[in-house]
């Protein structure tokens, strides 16, 4: 199982680190508080891409973690991702305050306690209905959004990244889920596979919906929030995800600290960011 450890670490790595070169991307292609039709000019930023690249390796790392750890912690991991995102803007020339690096050592904190606190085990085999309906999940979401982006009012962003979140979740349930079948090939009969790919697709789109919308620290914590809460309270009310005997105090204590910790870490990188303006990615 420390396996899974390092995937999980290795995720959050791939994960923020992907955010930086995305973010270049987007300013660089100058669609940063556009329209979601702007999206089209990312198409001549490779840095874009290359970010996207990172994310996918991200994702693979994190789906073989899935198979060894709870959700509960390898998606508060992942949610601190943007800790990662921080620290390297902060290299990047991007000053954090200090609140920001005590809420930086603050998630962290709790992913100690995460980490102590959870018991390995795969997960329990979902039926094939359920992981159909996990696949089918990528058409209400793509409705909310296509819906909420219509409107355009003050509350477009949170519902964006309501939704964001929701496709990330799905996406978590679906490769803690995942049934891997003796022959490879037979992996494409298996709804899971889709639904990772699908769903993750849809939350990076409206994620970035919800990004044009609305300022990155609200978005970032609807996200974040959605994201690990319904995920981890899924995996332990219905996939068999376990907290060792006598840790369920920490366990609640470290999950609490890390997703605030997530949160505040990307409100005083946000703050710092429009401060700073973060000039080597702006370039």
């Amino acid at each position: 199982m420390a396996f899974g450890y390092v995937f999980a670490v290795l995720a959050a790595l791939a994960s923020g680190s992907g955010s930086i070169l995305e973010s270049i991307g987007i300013r660089r292609a100058g669609v940063y508080g556009g329209t979601s039709f702007d999206l089209g000019a990312l198409r001549r930023q490779p840095v874009y891409f290359l970010g996207l690249g990172v994310d996918v390796l991200g994702f693979l790392c994190a789906a073989a973690a899935l198979h060894r750890l709870p959700l509960f912690l390898v998606q508060s991991l992942l949610a601190f991702s943007v800790g990662v995102t921080a620290t390297i803007a902060a290299f990047m020339g991007t000053r954090m305050a200090a609140f920001g690096w005590a809420a930086l050592g603050i998630g962290a904190t709790g992913l100690i306690l995460l980490g102590v606190s959870a018991d390995p085990a795969p997960a329990r085999v979902l039926p094939p209905g359920w992981r159909w309906i996990l696949l089918g999940m990528v058409l209400p979401v793509a409705a909310i959004a296509y819906w909420a982006k219509r409107r355009d009012r003050a509350w477009t962003a949170p519902v964006l990244a309501l939704g964001a979140g929701l496709s990330f979740s799905v996406v978590g349930i679906s490769a803690r889920t995942l049934h891997l079948p003796d022959a490879a090939w037979r992996l494409v009969l298996e709804p899971s596979a889709p639904s990772i790919v699908l769903n993750g697709l849809t939350a990076a789109v409206v994620f970035a919906m919800a990004l044009q919308q609305g300022g990155p620290t609200a978005v970032t914590a609807v996200m974040f929030t959605t994201n690990t809460t319904l995920s981890s309270l899924i995996g332990l009310a219905y996939l068999d995800d376990r907290v060792r005997d006598g840790f369920t105090g920490p366990a609640v204590a470290g999950f609490a600290l890390a997703v605030a910790g997530a949160i505040g870490t990307a409100h005083y990188a946000s703050l710092a960011g429009r401060s700073g303006s973060s000039p080597r990615s702006a370039r």
